[in-house]
Parts: structure tokens; C-alpha cells; sequence
């Protein structure tokens, strides 16, 4: 059964060029919308990403200094994950499914607000993002795992982590993969839907990324940057990067499929 497919926005901000196309655009900024992805069908909801966390202080402490206070996430209230999905007639307790890409505050932010789901991310992710890094993270654990999320996952609720494999299935038609290139959990979802395969995922930012083969700014492997456009431009019919303004240009009303 093919799935429904809508998008949701859970606030925005503001970065240089660099950032977001390597070594690229010096003088530009380019903003970025934080996404959720609702996938609907087979009597399941799944969410990926939950958007950033309720308090935007530390982030945006991190943010600003970087940036200025341009580069402050902005939210209105109605970009909180449960006004947004009320406006799919959902809450969070209808989740089935959280699916995490990548495991960063601005994505894993709203997690123990969804207290009936089962919260995947990548096992690769959850070994190298947080628990055994291979080399000093950039990103401060708090803002990667803030503590009431870390809390959640491993004291108040440890049952309800499922860690995935590189290739995994969540559900028949919905499948997840190991891509790498952003962080150590950046993940692939593919959906089967009505309009073909949708592959959503933060290895890209935009669509100039993986449409003119630009890789992403801010990357942590140039050579699993450009394996991932690869497979998406053949695996995929449609891409959503979860940062792109232009996604609900395209799909009006934020219905993909």
C-alpha cells in the first residue's frame, strides 16, 4: 500500500553560503526551514524528525555566535510539532513511529512528546554521534542529545529505541538507510507512495546540492557526500531535503504525495 506524504515546518533560520555549498558562495546567505515529514498508511503514522526543542536558547547561544543574530531559529507557535500536526487532524500520541535524521537537537528536540512511538535512528549514529566518537564532536552533547531527550531514550522509556541498521526496514515500503556525508546518523528514509519512490534526508540541505552535484558545506566525508547524490539521483523518483525552503514551493499545501 502506498503511503501519504505531507510536510510540516518547525521553524527556520539563517547561514552563509558555505554552510550550506562547499566552499561556495562566500558572500550569500541562505536560509534553511527545519522539517517534519508526516508518512501516513498501512493503519500507521510516522513522523521523521520532531524539530527543534521547546527552549531555543542554547542553540540559538551557539547559533548567533557564529553567525550574528541573523543566523537565531525562529519559531512561531504555530511551527510547534502539536499545533502542526493538528493540522493533519493528528497529535503526538497518534505516532507509531519517530525516525530520527540526524541526531541533533534541532531534530530529536520534541522526542518525549511522542510517548507512543518507537524512536529509530541509526545504531552507527547512536555509537559514533554520542556514545564511542571516533574523534572530538564539533557539536556539544547538549546540543546533539539535549538532557530530557537523553533521559527519555535511556532511563524513562529504553524500550521504545530501536536502533537500525545501515539497511533496515521500518514498515513494508518504508526502509531506511545509512548515508552518512552530514553526520555520523544522517540517514535516507525511502517511502513507497503514490508519485513513486520519496527519499527524505539531511545528507542534502537543498536541491541545488544533489541536483547540480554541489556538495553539502557543512560535511564530515566529501566521498560519502557524492555516494549518497548518486543513489538518491537513481534510487529515488522524488527527494525532500530537510532543509529546503523550496519544498513546500513545490508541493503546495506541504502534500508531497
Amino acid at each position: 500500500m502506498p503511503y501519504q506524504v505531507d510536510i510540516l515546518k518547525m521553524g527556520q533560520c539563517d547561514v552563509r553560503g558555505p554552510e550550506v555549498y562547499w566552499m561556495d558562495r562566500w558572500d550569500d546567505w541562505e536560509q534553511l526551514d527545519f522539517l517534519m515529514v508526516v508518512v501516513r498508511g498501512e493503519g500507521k503514522v510516522a513522523v521523521i524528525n520532531t524539530g527543534p526543542p521547546p527552549d531555543l536558547t542554547p542553540l540559538n547561544a551557539r547559533w548567533t555566535a557564529a553567525f550574528g543574530p541573523r543566523g537565531a531559529l525562529v519559531r512561531r507557535d504555530e511551527e510547534r510539532p502539536e499545533r502542526a500536526l493538528a493540522r493533519l487532524g493528528l497529535s503526538p500520541a497518534d505516532v507509531n513511529y519517530v525516525l530520527i535524521t540526524p541526531l541533533q537537537a534541532y531534530a530529536v528536540g520534541n522526542i518525549p512528546l511522542f510517548k507512543n512511538a518507537q524512536i529509530c535512528l541509526s545504531r552507527r549514529g547512536w555509537i559514533e554521534d554520542f556514545h564511542a566518537p571516533e574523534y572530538e564532536m564539533h557539536v556539544p552533547r547538549k546540543l546533539r542529545i539535549p538532557d530530557d531527550v537523553l533521559a527519555y531514550l535511556t532511563i524513562q522509556a529504553p524500550e521504545r529505541l530501536r536502533l537500525l541498521d545501515d539497511e533496515d526496514e521500518i514498515l513494508a515500503g518504508l526502509e531506511a538507510s545509512w548515508v552518512g556525508a552530514h553526520h555520523r546518523s544522517s540517514m535516507a528514509y525511502f517511502i513507497e507512495t503514490p508519485r513513486g519512490r520519496v527519499a527524505v534526508t539531511d545528507c542534502c540541505f537543498k536541491y541545488g546540492n544533489l541536483e547540480k552535484m554541489h556538495p553539502l558545506g557543512i560535511m564530515e566525508s566529501l566521498r560519502e557526500c557524492l555516494e549518497a547524490y548518486e543513489r538518491l539521483r537513481h534510487e529515488a523518483d522524488l527527494v525532500i531535503p530537510l532543509y529546503d525552503p523550496e519544498v513546500l514551493r513545490r508541493y503546495s499545501g506541504g502534500q508531497v504525495a
